[in-house]
């Protein structure tokens, strides 16, 4: 195989200067290999080259946990290898050797770190290439993961959205059809429900069997069943949701609302409808009916019990799984079922203890990572109460309410197996209730004198969510937060240096740095010194940009879509912040099984090699993306 092409005619070489082409030429040289010659192992010291192949074919080669030799990738005319040591200044994580006789021109590395200073485009191009490695380790790593047979058998899916399960098309009637012809309809085809639609097929009811027992039947008159319509006998304006919901949530807000048909609607017309038994075929015995379940508690215990099984619904989950960020959303999906439910039954044990609720508009929010749905199996309690703005006076029965209900909410989330935060950020707390205008207060004097308990309140804070109440509120708290970030364009660079004080626990040579202190000795935190960076730098971008966007992957999906990021970049944290979801999902339940509390430290020798390559690469990414925040921060106000 022969290029007849030079080095500066590809990517990113090919933008450079004339003279700067003249000195790589001159700095640099060929050599020729043998075929079958290792040009260096994964266990090598980097030689201090980039090797651009202007002939012959390299096979790239790396080592398993069990010592066996791969070829992972082929290299030919036009392509480069050995850059991991010169960009990142760790080792080689593969091999080379020739497949062929071979011709390699060697540019050393003190060249390529200088001309990097001046043309950035080169580090980026390498750099992106670095970043492709996490992807290809995250999907190798779930992909074997998720190929147990026998566990795929066991496995529900979770993941199924309601255009994969409805019944289409639709049987409709029109407003007009009479009751004797939607029964005669519904008998001939063996359905349960016919969809009221107008000649667009625009839905304006919903008939039932249920309808016709006892809107028609009860009443035992012929004239009813001559003469009565579907106008007549339907629910109008019946609930509905959109073909790309989960089955999930339809089934919870279906047991939630005593429903047994659910229309599915995209822009207003009717593609589908889902029934109760659509549901059940896809249920397995427990974990299905532990979504809706929450709803229908009857008391704390309950709730206690529903939150003890949460560790089953993941076990499943994470088999199946295509996403476990996917999988993290439906975990707090089922904590927010869990922790609204404990809200309305302290708030049935307060008004049936005789207190008396203030006629006020309110809300119960839930902040951190309950409030980003990302909430894994052990989640402490973040959450306070927002108040509308009343007056003065009402202050004292206000507080004679919220201030012994948000005591027993709290004890009682404990009680079931939310921790007490040890921050005491908890409605428990007041500096955790307020009015609005209290409010903005408190997060205006967070921003404005942005010291490190006030950061870490804010970090906290800004990634509020309503569970229970007045969600409108939540906007009304949420422009605030805009408006005041705003008004001081220097607290996002005062928060990222006061959160950047953290790195990423790899040193210069590329190995873990655990902690030292008793309590987490030899330990990593995949949460402190990991997910967070990535959760922490895109909520800074989030909130400059005034966007409200829930997830860490929605923002990113926003922020690539306002070009701040672009698509590859997007795609490389996204992995990162998978891959320590993944880790983090894997070690809690491994904690669980073993009769401790889940848990975010992780003793890194635990994990397998392939693990252990997942997370070193994921950190790297969170390095990388700490820099490109600095960055930009930093640019914007002057430094």
């Amino acid at each position: 195989m022969t290029s007849s092409k030079r080095i500066f005619d590809y990517e990113p070489f090919n933008q450079l200067p004339k003279e700067v082409v003249v000195e790589i030429e001159s700095a640099s040289k060929f050599v020729e290999y043998p075929a079958d010659t290792i040009i260096f192992t994964q266990k090598d010291e980097p030689t201090g080259y980039l090797y651009y192949i202007q002939q012959g074919q390299i096979e790239i080669i790396a080592e398993t946990s069990s010592g066996v030799e791969m070829i992972v990738d082929y290299r030919k005319p036009g392509g480069f290898f050995g850059w991991t040591p010169i960009f990142t200044k760790e080792g080689y994580t593969a091999g080379a050797r020739t497949a062929e006789p071979s011709t390699c021109l060697l540019i050393p590395e003190e060249l390529l770190t200088k001309l990097s200073l001046n043309y950035p485009t080169i580090s980026k191009y390498f750099n992106k290439a670095i970043y492709s490695q996490i992807r290809k380790l995250y999907k190798d790593m779930v992909g074997r993961n998720s190929m147990d047979p026998i566990a795929q058998t066991e496995a529900y899916p979770f993941q199924k959205q309601l255009h994969e399960i409805m019944s289409k098309p639709v049987e409709t009637c029109s407003p007009d059809t009479t009751v004797r012809d939607i029964a005669f309809k519904m008998s001939e085809l063996g359905i349960s429900a016919l969809v009221v639609a107008d000649d667009k097929n625009k839905m304006l009811g919903i008939v039932t069997e249920r309808d016709l027992v006892r809107k028609v039947l009860a009443k035992d008159t012929i004239d009813c069943l001559k003469h009565s319509t579907a106008a007549d006998i339907m629910t109008p304006k019946p609930f509905f949701m959109a073909p790309d919901t989960y089955m999930f949530e339809a089934a919870t807000f279906m047991v939630t609302h005593s429903l047994r048909h659910l229309p599915i609607l995209d822009g207003g017309t009717i593609v589908g409808i889902v029934s109760q038994q659509d549901l059940m075929k896809f249920r397995s015995q427990k974990s299905m009916m532990l979504v809706g379940s929450a709803h229908e508690a009857n008391g704390i215990e309950d709730l206690k019990n529903i939150r003890s099984e949460i560790t089953n619904v993941a076990r499943v989950l994470i088999i199946e799984n295509r996403s476990h960020v996917e999988t993290m959303e439906i975990l707090s999906y089922i904590h927010h079922s869990i922790i609204k439910r404990c809200f309305e039954l302290e708030m049935e044990s307060m008004i049936a203890d005789g207190f008396v609720q203030p006629y006020i508009r309110f809300c119960f929010l839930i902040m951190g990572s309950g409030g980003r749905k990302e909430m894994l199996l052990g989640p402490d309690q973040d959450n306070g109460f927002l108040y509308e703005d009343f007056p003065d006076e009402l202050v004292e029965s206000v507080d004679a309410f919220f201030v012994p209900f948000a005591d027993r909410l709290v004890k009682s989330l404990d009680h079931i197996g939310y921790p007490l935060c040890k921050g005491n950020v908890m409605a428990s707390n007041p500096l955790w209730r307020g009015r609005l205008a209290e409010w903005k207060e408190r997060v205006s004097s967070w921003i404005r004198v942005p010291e490190p308990q006030k950061v870490r309140y804010s970090s906290i804070f800004f990634d509020f969510m309503p569970i229970a109440g007045e969600s409108h509120l939540c906007d009304s708290l949420r422009e605030i937060v805009h408006q005041q970030i705003n008004a001081n364009p220097l607290f996002l660079f005062q928060m990222m240096e006061l959160d950047f004080k953290h790195k990423v626990p790899l040193n210069l040579l590329g190995r873990f740095i655990t902690h030292s202190e008793k309590e987490h000795k030899g330990k990593i935190s995949l949460k402190e010194n990991g997910s967070i960076f990535v959760v922490d730098c895109i909520r800074m971008f989030t909130l400059q940009q005034g966007f409200h966007a829930i997830t860490t992957l929605d923002r990113l999906d926003k922020l690539q879509e306002l070009k701040l990021f672009n698509k590859a970049t997007v795609e490389h944290i996204k992995a990162a912040f998978e891959s320590f979801t993944y880790l983090r999902l894997q070690n809690e339940i491994k904690l669980i099984d073993q009769g401790e509390f889940p848990s975010h430290f992780l003793d890194p020798k635990e994990l397998t090699d392939e693990e252990t390559d997942l997370l070193k690469e994921a950190f790297k990414v969170a390095n990388k993306l700490q820099d490109s925040t600095r960055r930009h921060f930093s640019k914007i106000v002057g430094r």
